[in-house]
C-alpha cells in the first residue's frame, strides 16, 4: 500500500520490517569499531526522527551507521579516544549542514561543481580497500590490526567462510523480502556455528540487566579527531544524493525539489551531529531499506516513524546489546569481506555510471593520487598536527579538481534528470 492513511496496525508491522531489513548493517558498524551497538540503536531512531521533523515527514527513508567512517573511526579512537571521535562526527554533521546551505543558495548544482565523480569516486574505493586487511584479519580470527589471535586460524576459518558464503547466496539467490537480509542471515550461520565449536562467551548476556541505559558518550572536541572525520563526510554527502534520487525514483516523488535537496542535506546532517553528541555513528540513508520500500511498495514515511521507535526501544534493553556483543570476530570479519569490498565497487560503478574519461591527464592524475594516498596510508603533518589516510585522500582529491584546469563544465547526469 502506499496510501498514508493506512491502518495502525499495518504502519506498525511495517515500521518493524523495515528496522528488521536494516538491522544487520546498523549493528555491524558499531561493532567492528568498539562502539555501544545499544547505543547506535538509539542514535538511528533518534536520528530518523530528526530527519523527518527537518523535511516535514515527507521523505520515506531511514538513517543508520555509516559504514564510510570506519576507518576514521578506528584511526581517530586509537590516538584520540573515543569521545574526540563523538566530536568529530559532531563536526562531521556540520559539514552536511554547510553542504545544505550552500545548495540553498546556490542551487543543487553547487555540488557537482565542488564534488563531481572524479573527486567522490576514488575516496569512495579507497574507503572500501584501505579497510580490506580489518576483514581479513578478523576473518582469520585475529584483532582488525591483526595485533592478536583471538581465534585459533582453522576454527575462525570454518565460521568465516560459511558466514560469507551464506550472505553471498541470500544476496544472489534469495526472493522477495529474505533478498535485503543477506548480513542478518550470515549473522545467524556464522553465530550457530560459534556456538558449536565454543567460542561464544556468553557471561555477558547472563550478567547484563533487562532494561538498561545504553553506555551514552558525551563529545570532546580535539582538532586532531576533527580533521580525522571532517573531510570524510564528502563522500557519504554525495551518497546521500544518490539515496535522495533513489527513493523518489521508487516512490515517483522529486525529493530534490520537495523537500528540496537542502533539507535532505540539513536533515542528515542534524541526526548525525545528535549522533555524536550521544557517542553514536554517524548517520546516513540506507539502501537496503530503499529496497524494502521498493519491493513492498509502501511508500508511507510513518511506517520509518515506527521503525526509529523499535530502534529507540531496543537501545534499553540490556540483554539485546549484550547480545550483540557476544558475536564471535570470524562471524563479522567473513561477512565483510564482502560488504567493504562492495564499498570499492560503489566507487567503480560511480566512475562507470557517469562515464568518466580515464585517458584524460586530469582524470587519471586526480583518481591515481587519491587511490595511492588513501590505500597506501600515505600522511602529511607537522608536530601534532597530521592529516593521513582516507581523510588526507579526500583533501587531495578535493584541490586537485579546484587546482588542475579543464574541470569546468562537468555535470552529475543523476542529479540533472532530477531538476
Amino acid at each position: 500500500m502506499s496510501q498514508t492513511d493506512e491502518p495502525l496496525g499495518r504502519q506498525v508491522l511495517a515500521g518493524a520490517q523495515m528496522l528488521f531489513v536494516a538491522f544487520g548493517a546498523l549493528v555491524l558498524m558499531p561493532l567492528i569499531t568498539g562502539m555501544d551497538p545499544n547505543v547506535a540503536l538509539f542514535t538511528a531512531g533518534l536520528g530518523t526522527l530528526l530527519f523527518q521533523l527537518v523535511t516535514r515527514r515527507q521523505v520515506p527513508v531511514f538513517l543508520a551507521s555509516s559504514f564510510a567512517f570506519i576507518a576514521p573511526i578506528i584511526a581517530a579512537k586509537g590516538e584520540f579516544g573515543l569521545p574526540a571521535v563523538m566530536g568529530g562526527v559532531v563536526a562531521a554533521g556540520l559539514v552536511y549542514m554547510l553542504l545544505g546551505f550552500a545548495v540553498r543558495l546556490k542551487g543543487p548544482g553547487f555540488i557537482d561543481r565542488l564534488l563531481p565523480p572524479v573527486v567522490i569516486a576514488p575516496v569512495i574505493i579507497s574507503i572500501g580497500l584501505a579497510l580490506s586487511p580489518v576483514a581479513v584479519n578478523m576473518a582469520m580470527g585475529k584483532a582488525g590490526d591483526g595485533s592478536a589471535q583471538l581465534i585459533p586460524y582453522q576454527t575462525a576459518m570454518l565460521i568465516s567462510m560459511p558466514a560469507l558464503v551464506t550472505t553471498l547466496l541470500v544476496a544472489v539467490l534469495g526472493k522477495g523480502l529474505f533478498r535485503l537480509v543477506p548480513i542478518l542471515a550470515g549473522v545467524a550461520v556464522g553465530y550457530g556455528l560459534s556456538f558449536a565449536f565454543g567460542v561464544v562467551d556468553t557471561s555477558g548476556i547472563a550478567a547484563a540487566p533487562w532494561l538498561a541505559m545504553p553506555n551514552f558518550v558525551a563529545p570532546e572536541f580535539n582538532i586532531g579527531a576533527i580533521l580525522f572525520m571532517v573531510p570524510v563526510a564528502l563522500a557519504p554527502a554525495i551518497e546521500h544524493i544518490g539515496g535522495v534520487v533513489a527513493i523518489g525514483s521508487v516512490t515517483g516523488n522529486n525529493y530534490v525539489k520537495k523537500p528540496g535537496l537542502h533539507r535532505t542535506l540539513l536533515g542528515d546532517g542534524v541526526a548525525t551531529s545528535a549522533a555524536g553528541l550521544f557517542g553514536g555513528p554517524p548517520n546516513t540513508t540506507y539502501a537496503e531499506v530503499t529496497g524494502a520500500v521498493m519491493l513492498t511498495k509502501n511508500y508511507n514515511p510513518k511506517i520509518m516513524t515506527w521503525a526509529a521507535v523499535f530502534a529507540i526501544a531496543l537501545a534499553f534493553i540490556g540483554k539485546f546489546g549484550a547480545g550483540l556483543l557476544s558475536i564471535p570476530v570470524p562471524v563479522m570479519g567473513g561477512i565483510l569481506c564482502l560488504l567493504f569490498g562492495s564499498i570499492a565497487v560503489v566507487g567503480l560503478s560511480t566512475l562507470i555510471r557517469h562515464q568518466v574519461d580515464l585517458s584524460e591527464a586530469r582524470n587519471l592524475i586526480i583518481v591515481s593520487v587519491t587511490l595511492v594516498f588513501g590505500i597506501g596510508g600515505m600522511a602529511f603533518g607537522y608536530g601534532e598536527f597530521t592529516l593521513s589516510g582516507i581523510s588526507l585522500c579526500a583533501i587531495i582529491a578535493l584541490l586537485l579538481n579546484l587546482l588542475l584546469p579543464g574541470g569546468d563544465g562537468w555535470r552529475n547526469k543523476q542529479l540533472n534528470e532530477e531538476l
